[in-house]
Parts: C-alpha cells; structure tokens; sequence
C-alpha cells in the first residue's frame, strides 16, 4: 500500500487520472443505474460507457506508466458523451458541460484540451440551431450557454497553462543540478535504486562510472570560480556527445559525476570509460591548460545488495585511478562465478 500512495505521489497525472476515476465511479454510476431503471437507455448506457472507459485507461495508465494516450482517450470519449447527454436530456444536460472543462483541462494538455472542448460546445450549439427547442429554449438561452461556457474554459485554460508550466519548471529544479543540467544526486539515488529492482526483478545489466576531474580545486583557486563553472559545463557537454543517448548523468557533488550505463557488460563498460577518458583528454581545456579526469567503474552484479554498496565499490576504483597517477580508469572486477 504505502508503495500505491509513493507512486501516486510522484506522479502527478497518474494522481489526476486516478482521482477522475475514483469521483467518475462514484457520481456517474448511480445516474447511469437510474437512467436505465428509468428506460432511458442511451443516457444510460453512455454513463455506463463512460465508466467502464475511465476504470480501463486508470489500468492501462496503472501498468503502463502512459498517462498521455489515455487522458486523450478519455477527454475524446468524455467529450463525445457529454454531446449526447446533452442532445437527450435537453437543458437538464447542460450542467454536464461544466464538469467536462474541468476533467479536460485537468487530464489533458491546456491545448488539446481547449480544442476537445470548444468542439463539444460548438456540437452541442451547431445542433441547437439545426434542431431549436430540443436543447436550448432560446436563442438567447444559447447564447448565455456559449459565452459562459467559453469564458469558464478560458479561465481553465490559463490556470492549467500556468499550472503547467510551474510544474515542469518545479520538476526541473528538483531533478537536475542547476548549474550543469546534469541529474542532481536525488534523481541519482532514485534512477540507482530503480535499477537494482530492475536487475533483481529482470535481469537487466547495469554498469555505473565515477568520474572526477584531476586538479579540479587549482583552477578554482587560480582562475576562480568562473573558470570552473565553465570547465564543468563543458565537462558535461562532452559526455552528452561521446554517451549513449540510454545512458543517465548526474552530479554527485563538486566535481564528481556519476554515469549509469543500462544494457552492459564488462567490455563495454571498459570501452565506455576509455572512451570519455580519452574525450575529456583530448576536448576539455581550461584557463591553464588541458584537464583529465579519473574515472572508477563497477557493473552491477548479485553481490551488491544495495545501491550505496555499488556506488562505494565504484568510488574504490575511483580512488585507485587517483593513486595510480590520473587520467585513467579502474573497473572492478567481475566475481569469479559472473566473470
């Protein structure tokens, strides 16, 4: 249970949709179980469609991680009932109308949201107007529907832009470090621990590097602190282009990053570390000259029972490149019965 409510914490629109079926569930059914005790089966079985959707995309979204296809899914299916009940129902329908801009607006993108939206609306007045007195007593009454239901999703709009917008710019400051774009050590523990479930669950491999930049602290203390953010940066950069688009960064602390390899084995990690050792040696420069960096690796194996052990296994070969003169790499070995 308390991984139920972690996951729905963590993710924000997985909550939403989780929430929209909870209160669908609970107000839609009775009215589709009255609708057709009543014999006004259309109504009915919409609602009862509309239910029967909203449990099917929660499950699709619950197992998939997807929340993108089915909140289109829905507000495309919710948008169309809200037409029919609408056109059956009369005036009496039109209150459905309000609660469909806030589903929309909570579930989908603000854009496609307001387009889903406004083409119920203009459905619902398009057939007013072709069939009068069926769902509008007036013109007037129309019109009173169309100006108070656009205004309602235009405020919608704006809340759920700029709600939005917070939100990715939130998830940003708490994912990445602010500095080089790399992930921060959060993101790191969490991206670290999912693997090891992932290579205790399915056998997925993993390789984990520690890199360190060589003298980091003197072009701090010669050429300031602006030197070494630039240094850092394009420290970042050139592993952005010599890894693998799979692979993750983060930044573990001063001049420490970490690179975590999904889908390799001990040669490749060793090609991989080779790699950005000669890249860095090659690219990065500072004020005084060329920079190295020393680099420890350790692939995940069924002896580390945790991440913070993988992560000191990394961090002793780490120490060994350091002592072993610089630029260079130190892996540690396989155990005998996975070498």
């Amino acid at each position: 249970m308390s991984e139920f409510w972690i996951r729905l914490k963590n993710d924000f629109q997985l909550s939403i949709i989780m929430m929209v079926a909870l209160v669908s569930f609970v107000g839609i059914t009775p009215y589709a179980i009255f609708r057709l005790i009543e014999g006004n089966w259309l109504v009915g079985v919409v609602d009862s469609f509309l239910v029967l959707c909203t449990l099917a995309c929660v499950r699709y979204a619950w197992v998939s991680g997807d929340t993108i296809k089915p909140g289109h899914f829905l507000a495309l299916v919710y948008s169309a009932g809200t037409v029919l009940v609408a056109i059956n129902l009369g005036v009496n329908g039109l209150f459905w109308f309000y609660n469909l801009i806030l589903f929309n607006f909570f579930v989908v993108p603000p854009r496609q949201s307001l387009i889903a939206t406004m083409s119920a609306l203009l459905a619902i007045c398009a057939y007013g107007l072709v069939y009068p007195g069926e769902v509008f007593e007036s013109h007037y009454q129309m019109g009173s529907f169309a100006v108070t239901s656009s205004l309602a999703s235009l405020f919608a709009f704006v809340f759920a832009y700029r709600g939005r917008r917070q939100r990715e710019q939130l998830n940003l400051l708490a994912t990445l470090d602010p500095l080089t774009g790399a992930g921060n050590r959060r993101t790191m523990e969490r991206e670290l621990a999912i693997a090891m479930t992932e290579q205790k669950r399915y056998g997925h491999t993993y390789g984990l590097l520690l890199l360190d930049l060589d003298n980091f602290k003197q072009i701090n203390d010669q050429y300031g602190h602006k030197a070494g953010d630039t240094v850092l940066k394009e420290f970042v950069a050139i592993l952005d282009r010599v890894s693998r688009t799979s692979d993750r960064l983060f930044r573990l602390g001063g001049e420490e990053f970490v690179l975590l390899l999904p889908k390799v084995d001990q040669a490749g990690l060793e090609r991989a570390a080779e790699h950005i050792r000669q890249s860095v040696e090659q690219q990065l420069r500072s004020p005084g000259g060329r920079v190295t960096v020393s680099i420890g690796g350790c692939l995940l194996h069924r002896g580390i029972t945790d991440w913070p052990s993988w992560l000191h296994e990394a961090d002793e070969c780490l120490y060994a490149a350091k002592r072993g003169g610089r630029n260079r790499h130190v892996l540690s070995p396989l155990p005998v019965d996975q070498g």
